[in-house]
């Protein structure tokens, strides 16, 4: 028996010993090899709140605030803790049904996974958040709100410039996989918030919570050692006069063009205007992605920045160039007179082109009336100068001069989307008619600003800023100063003058004086303003939509004052119908006005603002588009606009980085599609963007 015992005996040490074993090497596992449970039980405890951080502040060149910040929250969700939540209740709050909620639930599963936290319903409007705050516990872990610094408008003003903000997606982070980006994070997009995300996006912080059994926020982890503070964006200093910039995009209501003026003594942009344009505070809050649809759809294309995508014929606003190289070319002189008979006839009597100004005269008068037989006559002496061997080498020097004042080749302004417009080169005209076969005759038109020759509004405003400076000009920009300094090198290029071509300042003052007699007494005297002397140059641009003629565009682009300018400044007027003189010139009188005088007080001056705002310049063709893209639009069928590469078409123009279009605001308010009326605020798509031009005999002013 005692044997016995003592075997039994150990037999059961041993399986006691045997099982404390098992649970040790067990415990070892679970805790020190396999973090498996570990990352369970802290994230049952845990919190890993992300902190974003304030975007930086945009002023203005007065130091008024014109982009700022305002606080709101996401509804976040992680997809692979929704076991037990109350669903019905949640849908109830967002105003939306279970089918919407599970839709929404899988296309964040595609988008970023199971296990990440997604934004579920972004931008949450005050009340849909009080809702939350008062019932998230039922939600949680599942949900959670996630604080976050949103953009706010002061001025209703500079859309096009200062751009939006909307959050990545997945093909934004395929495009910036190594900037540090996350799904739920928000980008800019467009404007300066997309040219300087570097300076304004700030860096993200981290703070660690602690939860209790009910999933329910209560106290810092170790009191915040483990967390990493948010470092708010820098802020930036613009040269953008936002007084100015409201007066503009006020004279340009219900009008198609632009507004581009800047200082030429530093190359800062003083005002961008683009009509149509949109309210700023448009593309915040809960409902952005839904006006951003809205927009995007448009056939207005109000995204678009016209002042640096749209291209035009530059019309007589050329000619001042042209005189420029026909000087320093030594082939004309101040005093050098062509007479117009009625039409210019140097290629012969086929179809001469035609000139209205009868008579005859030097380079100040043909200035001052815009006489296309002068500029005609100037252009083809360059081309047949003997100093060259052939036409293509003339054409290239040509071509080089036109470079060099900028125009051909994008500028590098601080904002997206910038187009180059076009210089016709040799290469044009030899793939056209073939090698040899062809001359100044060929592109006779170029001489006055039409044919193969389109510029950017941006480019005729540099061109004025060369021209007022007498030989240099400063690349142009936006933004001035960084706040805390320009540590990514983003405004190095702005601080040089370029001086392309060394041009005597008695060519320059010829011309000025051309231009000044223009205001004075010539076409541009719409733009005069009291005690101010400004230098200006009309252009009346023949346009054709579908092989029709349309109303006449109306440019004037122009300096002041004469002596120290402190204003280069061009606008165009689209489908105007008048001359340069009639609509352009008298936006750009009252822009000037403002911007020197700091204030409009006379009477007739103010009336005269209230008239130009009030005046409805929008041509009958553009409601004709409005309605032929409404059935091509088709109920808002996305897959249809696809087909018909419409969606396509918008975002190669508009030149938007990504897709944002929600497919559900494709199929919402159908109301839309409805044509306005004359009392509604419609905005129309400009006939830069929907026109094919008609290549041909145009007359210019």
């Amino acid at each position: 028996m005692p044997v016995f015992h003592e075997s039994r005996k150990n037999t059961i040490i041993l399986i006691f010993i045997l099982l404390f074993v098992i649970i040790i090497l067990r415990l070892f596992t679970l805790q020190v090899i396999t973090s498996k449970y570990k990352d369970l039980a802290e994230d049952q405890g845990l919190f890993r709140k992300v902190i974003y951080p304030d975007r930086g502040i945009i002023f203005d060149r007065k130091k008024n605030a014109i982009l700022q910040n305002t606080n709101i929250s996401d509804l976040m969700v992680t997809p692979n803790k929704l076991r037990g939540i109350d669903t019905l209740a949640l849908c109830n709050i967002l105003n939306i049904d279970t089918a919407q909620f599970k839709k929404r639930i899988v296309e964040l599963i595609i988008k970023n996974g199971r296990s990440r936290p997604s934004v579920f319903a972004p931008l949450l409007s005050t009340d849909k958040m009080a809702k939350l705050n008062e019932s998230l516990y039922k939600f949680t872990p599942a949900f959670y709100l996630q604080d976050r610094s949103i953009r706010s408008f002061p001025y209703d003003a500079a859309a096009n410039v200062l751009g939006y903000t909307a959050e990545v997606d997945t093909n934004f982070l395929k495009k910036h996989p190594d900037e540090g980006y996350v799904p739920g994070d928000y980008a800019g997009m467009t404007g300066l918030e997309r040219s300087y995300e570097k300076v304004l996006m700030g860096v993200r912080g981290i703070e660690y919570w602690k939860r209790d059994n009910k999933n329910r926020l209560t106290e810092r982890m170790e009191n915040g050692q483990y967390d990493t503070v948010a470092t708010a964006g820098q802020n930036i200093y613009t040269s953008i006069d936002i007084e100015l910039q409201q007066l503009g995009e006020k004279l340009m209501k219900n009008k198609l063009g632009s507004i581009v003026a800047i200082d030429p003594r530093t190359g800062g942009v003083l005002a961008m205007i683009s009509a149509p344009t949109y309210q700023p505070n448009y593309l915040t809050g809960s409902e952005r992605r839904k006006h951003f649809s809205e927009l995007f759809l448009n056939p207005s294309l109000p995204l678009l920045n016209r002042t640096v995508s749209a291209t035009y014929s530059p019309g007589s606003t050329f000619k001042t160039l042209q005189a420029l190289i026909g000087l320093h070319e030594g082939v004309i002189n101040t005093d050098t007179k062509f007479s117009c008979s009625g039409a210019f006839y140097g290629c012969g009597g086929g179809k001469p082109m035609k000139c209205l100004d009868l008579g005859t005269f030097d380079l100040r008068g043909a200035i001052t009336l815009s006489d296309n037989t002068y500029f005609a006559n100037v252009m083809q002496r360059v081309i047949d100068n003997p100093k060259y061997p052939n036409v293509e080498i003339a054409l290239s020097s040509w071509d080089n001069y036109m470079y060099s004042f900028g125009l051909g080749h994008k500028l590098g302004i601080d904002i997206p989307s910038e187009k180059s417009g076009n210089i016709p080169k040799p290469e044009t005209y030899n793939k056209i008619y073939g090698k040899g076969r062809w001359n100044f005759c060929t592109f006779r038109s170029v001489s006055i600003g039409q044919g193969e020759v389109s510029v950017t509004p941006l480019q005729v405003a540099n061109e004025m800023a060369y021209i007022a400076n007498k030989g240099w000009y400063i690349t142009p920009h936006i933004v001035d100063s960084i706040e805390g300094g320009d540590k990514f090198g983003l405004l190095t290029k702005y601080k040089k003058k370029n001086r392309p071509i060394d041009i005597p300042l008695e060519i320059f003052n010829a011309v000025h004086d051309g231009m000044q007699n223009v205001v004075d007494n010539g076409t541009g005297v719409g733009a005069k303003v009291k005690d101010i002397v400004i230098c200006g140059k009309t252009g009346t641009v023949e346009n054709y939509y579908r092989g029709v003629k349309q109303q006449n565009h109306s440019f004037f682009c122009g300096f002041a004052p004469r002596d120290n300018p402190k204003i280069a400044i061009m606008c165009v007027v689209e489908n105007s119908g008048g001359f340069g003189g009639t609509y352009a010139a008298p936006i750009v009188g009252l822009m000037i006005e403002k911007y020197l005088k700091d204030s409009i007080t006379e009477k007739p001056r103010k009336d005269r603002i209230e008239y130009l705002s009030n005046l409805n310049l929008f041509p009958k063709n553009i409601y004709k588009e409005i309605r032929r893209q409404d059935s091509i639009r088709h109920s808002k069928d996305k897959k249809y606009l696809i087909e018909k590469g419409y969606i396509k078409s918008v975002k190669d123009t508009v030149g938007i980085e990504d897709d944002q279009i929600d497919n559900e605001d494709l199929h919402e308010d159908k109301t839309n599609n409805i044509p306005p009326k004359k009392s509604e605020k419609k905005e129309i798509k400009p006939s830069a963007i929907i026109e094919k031009k008609k290549k041909g005999k145009k007359r210019i002013n």
